[in-house]
């Protein structure tokens, strides 16, 4: 059987809470999937959140609705997810642990279903959509710090022959679903210092496969990121191209 990495990088990291990397942001494209959101949600809703990790963006951006399910595959996600909820004490929220390959949700159900950064099987989506229900993604794409993987030489995506934005928006129209729209997401990340910007990318796997994300870098390794640094340093922060993609689109 083989061994699932990616769930074991997971469970290994328990959270998703970047608060520790003070990261200054800039956003450079309108749209934002918190406001699409808002947007389209009514009291009467009913909203599945796919790859909720510890459950700190549900928290803090989902309204208050009829309903809120937030899934993991990761035990230690949904373990965290749980704490998270318990502090915030809303009462609308579930969270639970499920493979989104193989969702167990009841069919024609949601109204919304938002998934962030995680795998998605479109027609399981469609399914448990209610007529009109809305599906909202933002992923991270191909060439999502392209300048600092080309230095590496590979990295999350680099290899991919066709961008995952691409393979998204084809997948949720083959599934069925109506006015589907892709939308390119352009963002620069600032880091205060070195330590900031290294600890980040053993959390994050950019530079490598979930098999291979490193708590410590090679000597080579810190070669690439001195130079890498020094050539992205800017009024004393360090800066980091990201390029994500936004998918919304409706079942009718």
């Amino acid at each position: 059987m083989k061994k699932n990495y990616e769930l074991e990088y997971y469970d290994e990291t328990g959270n998703w809470n970047f608060d520790e990397f003070e990261i200054e942001t800039e956003y450079l494209t309108k749209w934002d999937l918190f406001e699409e959101l808002q947007k389209n949600v009514g009291k009467d809703s009913r909203i599945l959140d796919l790859g909720t990790g510890g459950g700190e963006k549900l928290l803090k951006y989902f309204p208050d609705c009829l309903e809120i399910v937030g899934t993991d595959l990761s035990k230690e996600m949904i373990k965290t997810a749980k704490n998270n909820l318990k502090k915030s004490k809303r009462n609308n929220i579930i969270f639970r642990v499920m493979d989104n390959l193989k969702m167990d949700v009841p069919d024609n159900y949601f109204d919304i279903v938002v998934a962030r950064h995680t795998v998605t099987d479109p027609k399981q989506i469609y399914k448990c959509l209610r007529k009109n229900g809305i599906l909202l993604i933002e992923g991270i794409d191909k060439y999502d710090c392209y300048s600092l993987k080309r230095l590496f030489g590979g990295g999350q995506g680099y290899f991919d022959s066709k961008p995952i934005s691409i393979v998204d928006y084809e997948n949720v129209l083959y599934a069925g679903f109506s006015d589907v729209e892709l939308i390119p997401i352009y963002e620069r990340e600032y880091f205060k210092n070195k330590k900031l910007f290294i600890n980040f990318l053993k959390k994050v796997p950019i530079l490598y496969d979930f098999n291979e994300v490193k708590k410590t870098f090679s000597s080579h390794d810190e070669k690439l990121l001195n130079q890498y640094i020094s050539n992205n340093t800017f009024q004393g922060k360090i800066f980091l191209p990201r390029v994500l993609y936004g998918i919304i689109a409706r079942k009718k």
